[in-house]
């Protein structure tokens, strides 16, 4: 792991993420350049350097944690690949839970999933593909809590350096990125 691997992340989503060009974001702003990390992340590599390198931010410091949880689509594969990489690495494993813009409409009209595997009050941290506004992460940090779980901290793979790391800070976690825009630019 380490640097070697956290450099070939950041190739990977330069290749298959990254794109220079105008688009509307979902805050409803428009931007010169693109990140869609679902394209590293849903590749076989990417997933493993994903997994692998959010697992090591979260075990390199900031606040204990007992699970990870993500908004979908987008964190769906990020969740997927840390609780997968805990396991590999055969100590400490995550469990992870993923978490619906809305209640489900039908069956047990759930909004967090993998609940059977996250004890109630467990500390949990919010795993975000890219931040822009930080609405997608305050929403999730909603959602946990109101369903009785401790948010501890919030980690994007990629901060386009919008504002929403300062905005979702202000929920009382700690944030953190592993990748920023300029990351993209250099």
């Amino acid at each position: 792991m380490g640097t070697g691997e956290r450099e070939q992340l950041l190739a990977r989503l330069k290749t298959l993420s990254y794109e220079k060009r105008t688009v509307q974001l979902a805050s409803g702003r428009e931007s010169d350049f693109y990140v869609d990390c679902r394209n590293t992340a849903l590749h076989p590599e990417g997933i493993v350097l994903c997994g692998r390198q959010m697992l090591e931010a979260l075990r390199a410091g900031g606040p204990a944690f007992d699970a990870v949880a993500g908004p979908s689509l987008g964190a769906d594969p990020l969740v997927s690949g840390v609780i997968y990489a805990s396991w590999l690495e055969g100590s400490e494993p995550i469990c992870g839970m993923l978490v619906r813009k809305e209640p489900k409409g039908h069956g047990t009209g759930r909004q967090l999933e993998g609940t059977r595997n996250v004890p109630a009050g467990a500390r949990v941290a919010i795993l975000e593909d890219v931040l822009t506004s930080g609405g997608s992460a305050i929403r999730t940090i909603k959602a946990v809590r109101k369903a009785g779980y401790e948010v501890v901290r919030v980690l994007a793979l990629v901060d386009r350096e919008e504002g929403g790391l300062q905005r979702v800070e202000e929920e009382d976690v700690v944030v953190e990125a592993l990748f920023r825009k300029r990351d993209f630019l250099s």
